[in-house]
């Protein structure tokens, strides 16, 4: 028999998910000697045995590892024998070069869910109850190596049963770092106005009952603050929207299991296999009209945000078997007014949510990294991210090029920041929309935690080209003499789509890059592109006609303007049985008038998304919208499911696509009362069409066959589906968003392979 020792460094994500353990076990399953241990690049092994076990050893730690570890590299070197027996645990070792990574946020596993319903389990109801296998993970890590004392848990001492079950390594919970019990864990809170505080299992079952009678409570969770309450009462929804000024965005909703997601929502197979996830995203699916929810959950849309419940305490809330009946589906919205950052600190929560919640269920667990949920939507059965955030980040993303240390501030609206060295790119949780002090706060918080976390210290900054967008200036304030590189917004699209797909550095693709607001390199606003290129360099092969885009933000506030300025530009005149004059007021209207006239307070635009906002006014959907692209979204619904023939037909001029004559079929079909839906069904076949002509042109000057999708336009998962059909129907191939979101929440990701492509 031949004995040999071998060291083994494993890089990826392999701290906090049980790694360590698995690596002990085996070893002692191999009858093998050494130790293992964390340290700063990643987990070091040495191991010692009978030569085929080590090699055995070796093919498990990088083909079989825990199911939330991820090796990205594995390096093996011999060293010479020691001998020895057993196999330890070694403590926390810090070695230059290299880098770990952090792992997200876990839901709870079938094991814990399991304790926690158990009577005769010690950490029955215990709401904190977590294993190597699930729990808090990115949220709560002050820095890598991932040990107790870099966590917010180390305010906590495990006491004398949690410590053995931690050394054990038979037991589940062997190095888990959040371990905890009701005797040495962290503690519930409720907390309600003229009432003493209440603890443990008091305050869960006060919360449960305001909740009931139709209230609104503050739920701190894995990763912020929500505002909850009862989705089948329409008082109390309304309530809430009222409270929080939301008029119409819609709310998700968390249901405790797959029974009864099925019940409020439509669920197929692949929508199931997101649904139950370890990372327990918000998946946008059908409504069940039996569903029973309040109307003012989702008002207005055919679909429902609907999640899993992820934490016990959340699973505690909606009941355990043998509890009181309770409301058995909850919305679950962020802890925050409209456009602010989530509340996650105690005494904030408590401080911002005072005219929104009745009551506050808290716990005194440090939340150290706010993180919004995440949401999802399946298109043609595969998975489209609509917000990167709980659950996936800050997990890496591998890149096709090296780039050297970078830091890419994003876009302003559904802001993310990354940074980025070597092959890999981390991209922040969701920021928000960079609007006010507070965000930029929070902005500046995520930066400087993500830079830390990873150990990037970046050499250049990336920005937006916008000079006025608001992460533009932060980048230019925090520069600090490292050279800051502007990437137009439609290339960084482009290239984030063709990023998450691994294509190369010297590959070109033709770029449909479709969304609401773009700086153009003319100056004006695009947003209906075709670009070509890869990620050095790009050219303009064709776009959407311009219109005047009058008022900015106005005409993106009431799309009747932006219906008006369509009507303008094609030549159309503004007939009063339009829908969208009659919303116009007749004072507003000569204004407007006047404006798109003169172009005074006017901006050229190409954007599909502002045609789309055009569309849904003309069809009389809606006039004014409460949240971001409201009308698009409503026109969408009521379109799905809708043979309307034939589409419309955009004219094609040097490959300017001029949407008069399309605009001039549709107001014929709505004068003869031709339904919304299917002139909108009609509009999306006439945009899928458009980019199959475009894409033909393309082809016929480039002899390309590959085409990406990407901007916020392509969320849209009718049009989304039938431009990618009518490509595939002609052999060619369409890369589509299926790890960052086609919005702005990817741009930072584009931005980086872009600017360090420069």
């Amino acid at each position: 028999m031949t004995r040999v020792r071998h060291r083994l460094v494993v890089n990826g994500v392999v701290q906090g998910v049980g790694f360590r353990p698995f690596v002990y076990a085996t070893a002692s399953e191999l009858a093998l000697t050494g130790e293992v241990s964390n340290d700063s690049s990643g987990v070091r092994i040495e191991v010692e045995g009978e030569a085929t076990a080590v090699l055995e050893f070796a093919r498990r730690v990088e083909h079989e590892p825990p199911p939330l570890a991820v090796v990205e590299s594995l390096r093996v070197e011999s060293a010479p024998v020691r001998g020895g027996t057993g196999f330890r645990i070694a403590d926390t070792s810090h070695h230059d070069g290299g880098r770990t990574l952090a792992s997200p946020d876990v839901a709870i596993c079938a094991d814990c869910l399991s304790e926690l319903c158990d009577p005769h389990d010690r950490r029955y109801r215990h709401a904190f109850i977590t294993c190597t296998n699930c729990g808090p993970r990115f949220t709560i890590i002050r820095e890598l190596p991932y040990d107790r004392r870099s966590t917010t848990m180390a305010q906590f001492p495990m006491c004398e049963r949690c410590t053995a079950e931690y050394r054990d390594p038979a037991d589940r919970r062997f190095h888990a770092q959040p371990i905890a019990c009701p005797d040495c864990g962290p503690v519930l809170e409720f907390v309600e106005p003229q009432r003493q505080p209440l603890a443990g299992e008091r305050a869960l079952e006060r919360a449960r009952s305001v909740i009931a009678a139709g209230g609104i409570v503050a739920v701190k969770g894995i990763g912020g603050v929500h505002l909850a309450c009862d989705a089948r009462s329409p008082e109390a929804v309304a309530k809430l929207r009222e409270r929080k000024r939301r008029r119409a965005k819609p709310f998700a909703v968390m249901v405790r299991d797959l029974s009864t997601a099925r019940h409020v929502a439509h669920v197929d197979a692949s929508e199931e296999r997101v649904l139950t996830s370890p990372q327990r995203p918000i998946l946008l699916l059908r409504k069940n009209s039996a569903g029973r929810l309040a109307d003012g959950v989702a008002p207005g849309i055919p679909d429902l945000g609907v999640m899993l419940a992820y934490t016990p305490l959340h699973h505690l809330l909606l009941g355990l078997p043998g509890d009181p009946d309770g409301p058995d589906a909850l919305v679950m919205t962020s802890g925050n007014l409209g456009g602010e950052p989530i509340a996650f600190r105690n005494d904030d929560a408590v401080e911002r949510l005072r005219e929104i919640a009745d009551a506050w269920l808290m716990h005194d667990r440090p939340i150290l990294v706010p993180c919004d949920d995440s949401v999802v939507r399946v298109v043609d059965g595969a998975e489209m991210p609509l917000r990167r955030s709980r659950g996936y980040a800050p997990m890496p993303l591998a890149l096709p090029v090296r780039v050297p240390p970078a830091l890419a501030v994003g876009a302003d609206v559904k802001n993310t920041c990354a940074v980025a060295e070597g092959r890999y790119a981390w991209l922040s949780q969701h920021v928000g929309d960079m609007d006010d002090l507070a965000t930029l706060e929070a902005f500046s918080n995520t930066e400087r935690h993500l830079q830390h976390l990873t150990g990037v210290e970046p050499q250049q900054v990336i920005a937006d080209a916008h000079p006025d967008y608001r992460s533009v200036a932060w980048a230019r304030r925090h520069a600090s003499g490292r050279p800051l590189r502007s990437v137009q917004h439609h290339h960084a699209h482009l290239a984030a789509v063709m990023g998450e797909h691994g294509l190369g550095a010297h590959e070109s693709v033709v770029g449909f890059a479709y969304d609401g607001t773009g700086y153009g390199t003319d100056g004006a606003i695009w947003g209906g592109e075709v670009l070509i290129g890869g990620y050095k360099e790009f050219r303009r092969f064709a776009h959407l006609k311009y219109v005047p885009l009058p008022g900015g933000d106005l005409s993106v506030e009431r799309p009747y303007r932006m219906a008006l300025a369509h009507l303008y530009a094609a030549g159309i005149p503004w007939a009063d049985d339009l829908a969208p004059v009659q919303a116009c007021p007749v004072q507003e209207r000569q204004v407007l008038w006047h404006q798109l006239q003169t172009g005074f307070g006017c901006t050229p635009t190409s954007s599909f998304g502002r045609l789309f906002d055009a569309i849904a006014a003309l069809c009389g959907v809606r006039q004014r919208v409460d949240y971001e692209a409201e009308a698009a979204i409503e026109l969408e619904g009521l379109s799905r499911g809708i043979d309307g023939g034939e589409g419309y037909r955009f004219a094609l001029v040097d490959d300017v696509a001029d949407p008069a004559p399309m605009l001039r079929a549709l107001l014929e079909d709505l004068r003869e009362g031709v339904p919304a839906g299917v002139v909108g069904a009609r509009f999306h076949a006439a945009v899928a069409d458009l980019t199959l002509r475009w894409a033909l042109a393309a082809h016929d000057e480039t002899a390309l066959e590959a085409f990406a999708l990407t901007g916020g336009v392509f969320q849209n998962s009718l049009l989304h589906s039938l431009v990618r059909v009518k490509l595939a129907n002609l052999g060619f191939t369409a890369y589509s968003h299926h790890r960052v979101p086609p919005n702005d929440g990817g741009i930072a990701l584009g931005q980086l392979l872009v600017g360090c492509s420069q």
